[in-house]
């Protein structure tokens, strides 16, 4: 007994030295701020965000955005009836190498749906601003729909990954605000993601996948017109 106590106090001494390395590292960034230089960009292929400004070069709108302050046209051209205003290193370069991002959504009301759609890159959390929404995400273990009605100045999380959509179920227009864990979390629409592609996916796969025929298949990818 006691020759296995010094065993496994002899293991615990191993494990705790090498958690103590794994933890030795740097896990945030080595600078104050990494302000996006979209002009410096050579090619292509970047790897977790934009290259660096010079500090000398740093002004402080570089970490303004005033996007979000005007409401979005959600009628006008626009089927889904709801905008997303997006506030992320794309649009907002201070925000490189921070790891968040935000988001405005306008839905017109009775109806306005910001379709099923993930993250890649994020959790999302929403703040109703105004109307109401339905909200809603499916669980990838068993295709469980987790969904609630969000009243104004409700809080709702969609955790990473997880295909989810918003709806207006007011008589007034809705607003929301998100916020992500990532400076660019992207967004994969599912319907434009599979009728959408380009190249164009397999018709027998989506027939298969939809469980009909090809016929229908290639009626629902005519009304998607591929980026």
């Amino acid at each position: 007994m006691a020759k296995l106590h010094t065993v496994l106090v002899a293991s615990f001494a191993v494990l705790l030295s090498l958690a103590a390395s794994l933890l030795a590292g740097d896990p945030d960034m080595l600078q104050d701020i990494c302000v996006a230089d979209y002009k410096s960009l050579q090619g292509p292929v970047r790897v977790n965000g934009f290259p660096c400004k010079r500090e000398v070069d740093v002004t402080a709108d570089d970490f303004f955005f005033g996007g979000l302050a005007k409401a979005a046209d959600v009628y006008s051209g626009n089927p889904m009836g709801s905008k997303v205003t997006g506030a992320d290193v794309e649009t907002l370069p201070g925000l490189n190498t921070l790891g968040v991002s935000m988001a405005r959504v306008d839905y017109a009301p009775w109806g306005g749906v910001n379709p099923p759609h993930s993250h890649p890159r994020a959790t999302e959390i929403i703040f109703v601003a105004e109307g109401t929404l339905e909200v809603g995400f499916v669980t990838a273990a068993s295709n469980r729909l987790i969904t609630r009605t969000v009243p104004k100045g409700g809080v709702f999380v969609f955790p990473r990954g997880l295909v989810h959509f918003e709806r207006s179920v007011g008589e007034a227009a809705a607003v929301a605000i998100s916020a992500f864990n990532s400076q660019l979390p992207g967004t994969q629409t599912v319907a434009e993601a599979l009728f959408g592609a380009t190249p164009a996916m397999a018709t027998d796969v989506l027939a298969r996948a939809f469980k009909t025929d090809g016929g229908v298949v290639e009626n629902i990818r005519s009304k998607f017109t591929p980026k």
